[in-house]
């Protein structure tokens, strides 16, 4: 992990690191979740929906959202009862229940004697949902083709009509899904392994902060702010046990416009416009308006192919229902969001990132909170997409998993999530344009807020309504894979965390009394972690001879905490990455803060060109320039000095 650092580090020459994302089996239709005429938008594939709510880890909305078909390439170990021979095959294409696996002759022959045969593969990390990356050994029985055609083909062979290595492919279907699989082989162990690490960490936390109290005399600041600290984050985790997101109900279907602000997105922006579409949800009732903001790039070509390819393949009326805006110049993230709030024609509003996929069912889970009408905003769930692609990554999954469904549903018990994440939000549209012209014309210390958008939409919904979390409503984003992308990103959410708390540290009092206390706890804590870090690895161990066992135990006891909660409730392999992200927080992080404190007024966003970018590119091209030409000044001057 620590390589992947200094690798990423290095140089910006290195080709770029390739993402490593799941594949979909390509489907017949380019939305097949998408209800209309003569379609349901459900498959005849799915299982049972009872089946699916065993394993509410994996948050799969229904049977046909878990029972999707992934495009793979495993090898796989034929094993044939009565036989003492082995073959190889590989997989090309799985799901929950079968996979469609390619076999010899000899294999084919001998697995049609039999009523069933064992598959042995691996499923790789990434090629399908988080949590069931796992080695397999199942009993499967042949779907298709029937017994008569695979002996037709093996008597062609035998007759020279086919040649001896023909391929056969065949349907299976394991005896044990693959959801039981996982439950019965590993999950209990890893549940009971993660409940007691999490007991026993929870523990040692309580008992440290005993102590804490005890000698809070002797350094009463110091202690304080151990208490507070362990109290923010355990009450946080024991608050997040208790929510529930609301059931989704399929009649409450309110008119949704999805909104996608676009810039220099070639990569990914088709793929956001199509899952942006593919949705479980009354077609009358969903549009979707892409503004690109003078991309620079062909994000804009991009955007016309894709309507092009919808038009052909499911229709002018689907097709109707996606606009498209070309902003003549750019004006940021704000303008693009605003200028698609005043076009959409429903009464909810979703914004949704270019580089962000919306699971089939996220809209019909994103509404329901709506029913509440002091509701003005709801948070979604926002899941890593590149998880398995390098040690950051997966760094960033643990991470954004614990911060939505830690942190997020604990604050969604009382109604009050203090950021409404850019990824996949809603709002109800008569707010958005209400608060319009104050947040396109925010400023601070003077300066023009181009950043920390969805913190500052929050802070004027949150003001006066109530704002929720939908764990049930998933989307999966691009994170950075790079570490010099990833430090300028986290910079700048720190300072739009900054800039945005101290303006929601005005109201929040007025908030539900633990929702308030948790908030304020929040914003101190990060604040003064530094000097606190400062105090105990430096101050205390040079000048009183004393190593900080106590401090260094209790990050540690935080740190797998979190890896904790992550194996409890996601039972994914990437756990351990928690620890590895606490550690990083405390050496590179941590120290961005100081830096954040003075520097929260720039309106850069150092990872993208926006107007802001470019103007701070030409102003330091200008600060060389005058340096240059001063240094040249000095030598021409050293010249004629010599001269004389």
């Amino acid at each position: 992990m620590l390589f992947d650092f200094f690798k990423n580090s290095k140089t910006k020459t290195e080709k770029p690191v390739e993402d490593i994302l799941m594949k979909q089996s390509p489907d017949r239709r380019l939305l097949p979740h998408m209800p209309g005429d003569r379609r349901s938008g459900k498959s005849r594939r799915a299982i049972d929906d009872n089946e699916v709510k065993k394993y509410p880890y994996l948050k799969f909305f229904n049977g046909e959202d878990a029972n999707v078909r992934y495009d793979v390439r495993y090898p796989v170990k034929i094993s044939v009862a009565n036989s003492i021979v082995s073959y190889s095959g590989y997989a090309s294409d799985i799901s929950i229940t079968g996979m469609k696996l390619h076999a010899s002759a000899e294999a084919a022959e001998d697995m049609i004697k039999q009523p069933s045969v064992k598959l042995s593969f691996e499923i790789e990390p990434g090629s399908l949902p988080e949590g069931l990356e796992m080695k397999v050994k199942n009993d499967a029985v042949i779907a298709w083709p029937s017994r008569d055609v695979v002996v037709q083909k093996l008597q062609d062979i035998k007759t020279g009509k086919l040649p001896a290595d023909t391929e056969f492919i065949f349907g299976m279907q394991f005896s044990h899904n693959l959801l039981e699989y996982s439950n019965k082989h590993h999950a209990r162990y890893e549940l009971m392994t993660a409940s007691f690490l999490l007991f026993g960490i929870c523990l040692c936390v309580l008992l440290m902060r005993t102590e804490s109290v005890v000698y809070f005399k002797f350094n009463k600041y110091l202690y304080l702010y151990s208490i507070i600290a362990s109290t923010f984050l355990l009450t946080k985790y024991a608050f997040a046990f208790f929510y529930k997101a609301d059931r989704a109900d399929e009649k409450y279907t309110p008119g949704v416009s999805i909104l996608v602000p676009c810039f220099n997105e070639e990569t990914w922006i088709r793929q956001t416009i199509i899952n942006a579409l593919d949705q479980y949800y009354p077609q009358d009732k969903l549009e979707v308006i892409v503004v690109d903001d003078c991309s620079t790039d062909r994000s804009a070509e991009v955007i016309r192919d894709t309507i092009r390819e919808i038009v052909e393949k499911e229709g002018e009326a689907v097709a109707s229902r996606i606009h498209y805006i070309l902003q003549p110049v750019n004006k940021g993230k704000r303008d693009a969001l605003a200028l698609g709030a005043k076009h959409a024609k429903h009464e909810l509003l979703v914004f949704v990132d270019s580089d962000s996929f919306l699971n089939p069912y996220a809209i019909i889970n994103l509404v329901q909170p709506f029913k509440d009408e002091k509701m003005g905003g709801v948070a979604g769930r926002t899941d890593v997409a590149n998880t398995y692609t390098n040690s950051l990554t997966k760094m960033q999954s643990v991470r954004y998993y614990i911060a939505f469904r830690v942190m997020k549903a604990a604050e969604g018990i009382f109604d009050a999530v203090s950021c409404l994440s850019g990824p996949l939000s809603c709002y109800r549209k008569d707010l958005v344009l209400k608060y319009s012209d104050e947040w396109l014309n925010q400023t601070f210390l003077g300066q023009r807020a181009t950043f920390g958008d969805d913190r500052a939409m929050t802070n004027l919904i949150l003001r006066h309504h109530r704002t929720g979390y939908q764990d049930t409503s998933i989307c999966y984003t691009i994170v950075p894979n790079d570490y010099d992308v990833f430090l300028k990103q986290q910079m700048r959410w720190k300072r739009s965390w900054l800039r945005e708390s101290l303006v929601a540290a005005g109201f929040m009092w007025r908030k539900e009394p633990f929702a308030a206390l948790s908030f304020y706890m929040g914003l101190l804590v990060p604040i003064i972690a530094p000097f606190i870090v400062c105090y105990n690895l430096i101050y205390v161990p040079l000048t009183h001879r004393v190593f900080p066992t106590t401090f260094l135990l209790g990050m540690v006891s935080m740190a797998v905490l979190m890896s904790a909660a992550q194996s409890l409730l996601r039972r994914s392999t990437t756990w351990l990455y928690g620890i590895w992200f606490c550690i990083y927080y405390e050496m590179v992080l941590l120290w961005q803060m100081p830096i954040a404190w003075f520097t929260f007024w720039k309106s850069t966003w150092g990872t993208r060109m926006t107007p802001a970018d470019v103007e701070e590119e030409a102003r330091k091209k200008r600060k060389q320039e005058k340096k240059d030409l001063e240094k040249l000044g000095q030598q021409v001057t050293k010249h004629d000095e010599k001269k004389d």
